[in-house]
């Protein structure tokens, strides 16, 4: 099976593609941000690889911002995550990798979660800061109101809103943030 998925950025010129393909052992998450950050040229491959169960084991980032490369793996192991072979702090139950700079890492979150319409999720997520180049952990809270929307909640951001789905499963809007093109 193949999902794919195209947005739009809202808050700056800006694309994103993703795709989703099953594999044996679970599944692979990978696309390409281009957009502009804070005024600087920026293209981002992505790739995460995801057990049956949703849960991340890896990813990576390559790109660049302005002309500065980007290049960073991501692995999780029992101990927690490795940014580049260094351990993260505050990680060690830590279960999903969400790059703050794509809806699709979403996908995963939200597969794994697996709410009934009414129930309500709160768990901390490996978010990837790309100015500091590090893994932080980042509380996030998911109530499902819809077969097709979430409550999501990011009280560290602060980011609140209601995310609306795509019938693949992909967040369509993010308010604010990024907005499914028409496929």
């Amino acid at each position: 099976m193949v999902t794919t998925a195209i947005w739009k950025a809202l808050y700056t010129p800006g694309h994103d593609a993703a795709c989703l393909i099953e594999g044996d052992q679970g599944w692979v998450l990978e696309g390409c941000a281009v957009y502009l950050a804070e005024g600087l040229p920026t293209s981002l491959n992505y790739r995460l690889e995801l057990a049956a169960n949703w849960e991340t084991q890896s990813g990576s980032v390559r790109g660049y911002t302005g002309g500065e490369p980007i290049e960073h793996q991501i692995h999780r192991d029992a101990d927690g995550w490795l940014l580049n072979g260094v351990r993260q702090d505050g990680l060690h139950d830590v279960k999903d990798l969400d790059f703050g700079f794509t809806p699709a890492t979403n996908f995963a979150q939200l597969r794994r979660m697996n709410l009934a319409v009414g129930d309500e999720c709160k768990f901390a997520v490996a978010w990837m800061d790309l100015d500091s180049a590090t893994l932080q952990p980042l509380s996030q809270i998911y109530k499902r109101l819809s077969k097709w929307s979430y409550d999501y909640n990011s009280p560290q951001g602060p980011y609140r809103a209601t995310l609306e789905l795509q019938a693949n499963g992909f967040v369509s809007l993010y308010p604010n943030l990024w907005q499914a093109e028409p496929s």
